[in-house]
């Protein structure tokens, strides 16, 4: 148990430093981009990739006919674009909105209906096997995307060795109340800062399920989508590394989305997010048989739930084992300590860039850093309580994220 907790302690030591350089890289190319200003797409309207545009609704009349509106306005060759509406199984008015729309825009939009609904996963390649572009889209019902997302995407597609593409999610809906404003900041933090790392050092990039761009061909050649997966975004991004293929990470191709309101919403997608990485991390643990940087950086990003965990239990520990009764091993307990300090140094880190990122950018935004804390623990410990469910076996469901339609920032494209 010594040697165990050790290692674990060593490990998680080092996955702290390790995630801590990469938000570094981020931060500092964030910064070197912003004074660059950005650039226009530069394909000339021949040059341009054909797009299927696949949209999985269940249950969205909220909004799903507000993505439509926004699909329809994008600016992009209409000759060279189709949406896939696909209908799962809704027992709402779903259905009768996409069929609205469907006959309103024929030949711009196809509506595929399914009576049944077998998950996302299971929604995305029946929408596949109808889809003819050369690059498929995919946004969540709530999304909204910006009207250049396709140009900017087609872009990095302009590079043959690029497979896939992951575009930056804003929060649509981050002044409702403290809860949206901390996802949205985790969002701003993991996309313009961690993810952006990850792409400019080479490293793995996930794909996070809406405004992601992949090659129909090599999507087709993977066999899709795995239908048992919680987290069908984490397992696609892991597949494709495994079998050589590289995806980007790209912050100027942007679509705002509804972020969790309520606590209950926000605990159950973020248990399903964390099982399904979990369930990516066992799968593709053979991604160490031929390691390299980007399949290392990848099991290491599949194992961060569980280092969340370590992360909650090494830094009670060291608070609690100078009150103890008993005396721990020095080097343990050093460990523990360091540990702690490398979170609290990782806090402060996400701290700093969430004030560099925010706008108007003020250092009282620094003032959030007592919450970062809070918003880690409770992460934390969904995290803990998704390994007990594993350890007891509980059955995997694809539960769904409800949609309100809030809307209470939209940024100025």
């Amino acid at each position: 148990m010594y040697m165990a907790a050790v290692a674990v302690l060593s490990v998680f030591y080092a996955w702290t430093l390790y995630n801590i350089s990469i938000l570094a890289v981020g931060v500092r190319h964030l910064r070197q981009s912003r004074r660059e200003g950005g650039k226009a797409s530069r394909l000339l309207a021949e040059e341009l990739p054909t797009v299927s545009i696949i949209v999985p609704a269940k249950n969205e009349e909220k909004v799903v006919g507000r993505l439509l509106d926004a699909l329809l306005r994008l600016d992009y060759p209409r000759e060279k674009r189709e949406i896939l509406l696909v209908e799962d199984g809704s027992t709402d008015r779903t259905f009768r909105i996409c069929e609205e729309y469907a006959k309103r825009h024929p030949g711009r939009i196809r509506l595929l209906h399914k009576s049944a609904s077998d998950g996302k996963p299971s929604a995305l390649n029946y929408a596949l096997k109808h889809a003819e572009g050369e690059v498929v889209a995919f946004f969540d019902a709530d999304n909204l995307p910006y009207s250049d997302a396709l140009k900017r995407a087609a872009e990095y597609f302009s590079d043959p060795s690029v497979a896939a593409v992951q575009g930056r999610l804003c929060s649509i809906n981050a002044d409702e109340n403290m809860l949206t404003k901390f996802v949205s900041y985790e969002e701003a933090v993991w996309c313009e800062t961690y993810l952006r790392g990850k792409d400019v050092l080479g490293l793995f990039v996930h794909l996070k399920g809406s405004c992601q761009f992949i090659r129909r061909n090599v999507l087709e050649k993977l066999n899709g989508f795995d239908e048992d997966a919680l987290s069908e975004d984490m397992e696609l991004s892991a597949r494709l590394t495994e079998n050589g293929y590289r995806i980007r990470y790209a912050s100027d191709v942007r679509s705002r989305q509804e972020t969790p309101s309520r606590v209950r919403q926000f605990f159950r997608q973020r248990t399903r997010w964390f099982r399904g990485t979990m369930q990516a991390a066992f799968k593709y643990s053979r991604l160490m048989a031929k390691p390299n940087k980007k399949s290392l950086d990848a099991k290491l990003t599949l194992l961060g739930p569980f280092m969340l965990i370590v992360s909650l239990i090494s830094y009670l520990s060291a608070f609690y084992t100078p009150l103890a009764a008993f005396n721990l091993d020095f080097a343990l307990r050093l460990l523990m300590q360091t540990s702690a300090i490398g979170t609290s140094i990782t806090l402060v880190f996400c701290g700093v860039a969430l004030a560099y990122i925010s706008k108007p950018r003020r250092l009282t935004n620094l003032f959030w850093l007592p919450f970062i804390y809070f918003y880690w623990s409770l992460q934390a410990f969904i995290a803990l309580y998704t390994v007990t469910l594993i350890l007891l076996r509980k059955p995997r469901k694809w539960v769904k994220t409800e949609k309100k339609g809030a809307v209470t920032n939209v940024s100025a494209e």
